[in-house]
C-alpha cells in the first residue's frame, strides 16, 4: 500500500557544478556556483515582503586516518534576500556575520531589477577567501567542504513552525573538495 505524502513534493534539486578552490601564500579561496530553482512558497513569500535568508559555510580540515578529521579554518558568509513593494526591486545584503533584524550591522547591498538577477548572485561564489593564512604542513592532506542552505531559523516564526516537514523550505547543498598539494604561486 503506498501512502502519498501530505503536501504536494516538488523535489528541489539543488547542487553545486562548479566548485574550485585556489591556495596560495595569501589564504585559500573558493568559488562556487550553486544550482537551485526558488520554491514557489519561497518566492511568493519574498513577494510579499518577508525576507529570506541564506547561508555559505565552508570549512578547511585536515585528513586524518588515525581519528577524526581537524578543523584548520572556517568561513561563513550570509546572504538576506528581500524585495520592496514600493520601488519594485530585489535587494541582496551579504555578510560575513549573521544578519539581524535590530540592525543589518556591516553588509554589502546591491539592488536588482529582476528576481532572476538576484537569484544569480545569491547562486554564485567568487574568490570567497576561507583561509587567511597558507596551511602549516605542506605533507598533510586537506579538504574543503562546501554547504549552502536556506536559514528558515532566521525567518519569523510563523514560517518557521509551517516551515517544519515541508520540502518546499528544505533548500540544501553540500560538496566536498580535496586541496592540492601544492600551492599555486
Amino acid at each position: 500500500m503506498l501512502l502519498a505524502p501530505l503536501w504536494p513534493c516538488s523535489a528541489q534539486l539543488a547542487d553545486v557544478p562548479q566548485m574550485r578552490v585556489e591556495r596560495n601564500d595569501d589564504g585559500v579561496f573558493l568559488s562556487a556556483t550553486v544550482r537551485f530553482d526558488l520554491p514557489p512558497l519561497v518566492e511568493d513569500a519574498l513577494v510579499k515582503g518577508i525576507p529570506m535568508f541564506f547561508v555559505a559555510e565552508a570549512e578547511v580540515v585536515r585528513e586524518r586516518w588515525y581519528w577524526y578529521d581537524q578543523p584548520v579554518a572556517s568561513a561563513a558568509r550570509y546572504m538576506r534576500l528581500s524585495y520592496q513593494p514600493l520601488t519594485r526591486r530585489w535587494r541582496l545584503q551579504t555578510s560575513p556575520t549573521p544578519i539581524g533584524s535590530s540592525g543589518l550591522g556591516v553588509t554589502l547591498g546591491q539592488t536588482y531589477e529582476d528576481v532572476s538577477e538576484v537569484v544569480a548572485a545569491v547562486q554564485r561564489i567568487s574568490r570567497w577567501k576561507i583561509s587567511d593564512t597558507a596551511l602549516p604542513d605542506s605533507d598533510a592532506h586537506y579538504s574543503v567542504d562546501f554547504r549552502f542552505r536556506l536559514d528558515v531559523t532566521q525567518m519569523p516564526r510563523p514560517f518557521q513552525f509551517s516551515a517544519v516537514g515541508r520540502p518546499d523550505w528544505n533548500l540544501s547543498v553540500g560538496r566536498s573538495m580535496r586541496l592540492t598539494t601544492e600551492p599555486a604561486r
